[in-house]
């Protein structure tokens, strides 16, 4: 239970609260801190999944803990830049759509499951991640450089990007699953 790629999973999980705390009342050095958090919590997002193949030990365990860790970070990344007000206004809509998708194919992922049937990730779901992701990042890096004010602007508009392709492809999954709800 106890592989590398689990332990990297797991320590995703683990640096949530020390993003919470250095997004609590953040200066430019605490914003400086999360974004490296934030990019060292993506590329063991990237590594686990990758050793667990080219090792040929995926788990059970991982194969679980694996989207929820990136469920984690996604939520407590927005919640905490809504928090520091680098989200905020109209954009506050963006995230909870980004939010709410989250929940709801989580779901039904796991509604299809109990029925055998998964739904591969689609293209589009890949690029909504990408979006959402780079926009996260953007937005607290531009809070360690605010002279850079496109820096948030990019964040916000990837913001966006991500939401509307959350709505598409969480509308693709729904639409798949109701076809097995009757």
């Amino acid at each position: 239970m106890l592989t590398l790629p689990n332990i990297l999973t797991l320590s995703r999980i683990l640096a949530m609260p020390v993003m919470v705390l250095l997004l609590w009342h953040p200066s430019p050095w605490d914003y400086w801190l999360a974004f490296g958090l934030y990019a060292l919590v993506g590329i063991t997002d990237y590594f686990d999944g990758y050793l667990a193949r080219a090792q040929g030990t995926v788990s059970k365990l991982g194969v679980f803990l694996d989207p929820i860790a990136d469920k984690i970070m996604v939520a407590t990344v927005i919640v905490m830049l809504v928090f520091t007000r680098a989200i905020d206004g109209l954009a506050v809509v963006a995230g909870l759509i980004i939010l709410l998708r989250e929940i709801a194919v989580s779901g039904l992922r796991e509604f299809l499951a109990g029925l055998r049937v998964s739904i591969p990730v689609s293209q589009l779901a890949k690029w909504k991640t990408t979006f959402q992701l780079v926009s996260l990042g953007a937005l607290i890096l531009g809070g360690a450089l605010p002279s850079q004010g496109w820096i948030g602007w990019a964040g916000l508009f990837c913001l966006w990007s991500a939401a509307g392709l959350t709505v598409v492809t969480g509308w693709d999954y729904l639409r798949v699953g109701l076809k097995h709800m009757d």
